[in-house]
C-alpha cells in the first residue's frame, strides 16, 4: 500500500475514536490488524480504508458487544449483523430487568423484616388486560442532557408521566396512566380488598415486564412494601414493581373539573378504527351532525367516510392528533364507543357504549395547529 495512503497510529486513533491502546488491544486479538508494521521498529500504520471498520468496532464495543460478537458481525453481511445486534439488545434488557428485580428485593429486605401491606387480591388476565390498556397513554421519558456510564438519564419529571397511578380503596382499584395530552383510567373490582388504602405511581416498564406473568396467574395478590409493589403469583415467580418518588399530576382535578358534554356520539368501534386507518392525513377532523360522523380532512368539507352514528346536542368540528385519538379508540372496551365532546378545544371523553370502567380524554388540536 502507497504510504500515502497509511496513517500513524496516533492519527488513526484520532480519526476513529480508538485510542492507540485500544487499537494494540484489537490488532492483538485479531480484530483489527494495522496495515503496515514497521519490520525495525514494529511502528504499526493503518490505512484510510480501514476507518469504516474501526468506527464500527467502537460502536460496537460502546453497546457492550463481546469480542466474539463483534467478531460475528463484523464478518456478516447487512440482514445478520442486523440479527446480531438484535439478539444483543435483547440479551441486555433480559439481563437488566433481572438486576432491576434483584435490587428491587434487595431494598425491600433493607427496609426491614415487616411484610408487605395487602393492597388487594385481583384477576390476573383482568388486571393484565387493564395495565395493558391504560399504559398506553403513558409518556416516553425524556433524556436528560448528562448521561451515565450505562446510558442516558431521564427527567423526573417526564418519568413520572411514563408510569402508573394505583389508587386503592376498600371498594375498587383504579389505574391511571397520562402524558398530558391523553389520559386513561381504568377502575378494577378486586377479589378480595386490602388492609389500607393506598396510592402510588410505579414504574411503568416494571409493569410491562410483569404483564406475561399475570395474565397467566388466576389471582394475583398485590401488597405494598418498600419501594415498591409486589406482585404475588401462585407457581409462578412474585415480581417487584419499583414505586416512583416524584409527584403525579393532579388527574381528580382534571377530571372534577370537566364540563358536561354538549354533543355526544356512539359510533361502532371497528368502523371508527377503519375510517382512521383509510385517513390519509395525520390530523383527521370528525364532524359530528345529526347525519352521523363524518371522518374527513381539515381543508376539505365534502369528502371523508360518513359513519352511521348517534349524535345528540350540537353540531361540532373537531381536530385530532391520529396518534392520541386511535390509540383512545383502539382499547376502549365492547364493540361500540361513547365520544362526549365540549367544544372543539376541550377534552373529549371517549369509553364504552355500555361499561364505564375505561374511560380515556384525549385533547384536540386547534384547525392551524
Amino acid at each position: 500500500m502507497p504510504n500515502s495512503e497509511l496513517m500513524a497510529i496516533g492519527a488513526f486513533a484520532q480519526r476513529s475514536g480508538l485510542t492507540s491502546s485500544a487499537l494494540r488491544f484489537y490488532a492483538d486479538s485479531g480484530l483489527l490488524p494495522p496495515a503496515d508494521v514497521d519490520p525495525a521498529t514494529g511502528y504499526r500504520s493503518y490505512g484510510v480504508h480501514q476507518l469504516e471498520r474501526a468506527v464500527t468496532l467502537r460502536r460496537l464495543r460502546e453497546i457492550a458487544m463481546p469480542l466474539a460478537g463483534v467478531a460475528a458481525v463484523l464478518g456478516a453481511g447487512a440482514e445478520e449483523a442486523a440479527r446480531l445486534l438484535d439478539e444483543h439488545v435483547a440479551r441486555i434488557e433480559g439481563e437488566a430487568a433481572v438486576a432491576r428485580q434483584r435490587a428491587a428485593a434487595i431494598k425491600s429486605a433493607l427496609g426491614g423484616d415487616a411484610p408487605g401491606s395487602l393492597i388487594a387480591v385481583l384477576k390476573g388476565p383482568v388486571l393484565a388486560e387493564a395495565v395493558e390498556q391504560v399504559l398506553t397513554a403513558t409518556a416516553t421519558p425524556t433524556p436528560t442532557a448528562t448521561a451515565t456510564a450505562t446510558g442516558p438519564t431521564h427527567d423526573p419529571a417526564s418519568a413520572v408521566l411514563a408510569g402508573l397511578h394505583i389508587e386503592a380503596s376498600e371498594e375498587a382499584v383504579a389505574l391511571t396512566a397520562t402524558d398530558r395530552y391523553r389520559l386513561s383510567t381504568r377502575t378494577l373490582v378486586p377479589v378480595r380488598t386490602g388492609e389500607r388504602t393506598w396510592a402510588g405511581t410505579v414504574d411503568g416498564a416494571d409493569l410491562r415486564n410483569a404483564v406475561a406473568d399475570v395474565r397467566r396467574s388466576a389471582l394475583v395478590r398485590v401488597e405494598a412494601v418498600p419501594h415498591g409493589l409486589w406482585l404475588g403469583m401462585s407457581g409462578r415467580e412474585d415480581r417487584h414493581c419499583r414505586v416512583l418518588p416524584e409527584k403525579y399530576p393532579d388527574h381528580r382535578s382534571l377530571l372534577a373539573s370537566l364540563g358536561e358534554a354538549t354533543t355526544r356520539a356512539t359510533v361502532a368501534k371497528g368502523a371508527l378504527l377503519r375510517a382512521l386507518e383509510e385517513h390519509p392525513g395525520d390530523r383527521p377532523v370528525l364532524r359530528l351532525t345529526d347525519r352521523g360522523l363524518r371522518v374527513q380532512a381539515p381543508d376539505d368539507e365534502l369528502s371523508g367516510i360518513l359513519l352511521p352514528a348517534a349524535v345528540t346536542g350540537e353540531d361540532l368540528r373537531i381536530r385530532f392528533e391520529m396518534t392520541t385519538l386511535y390509540a383512545a379508540v383502539s382499547t376502549a372496551i365492547g364493540p361500540d364507543v361513547m365520544l362526549d365532546l365540549r367544544g372543539p378545544l376541550q377534552p373529549v371523553t371517549i369509553r364504552s357504549a355500555d361499561r364505564g370502567d375505561l374511560t380515556t380524554l384525549t385533547m384536540p388540536v386547534t384547525f392551524d395547529h
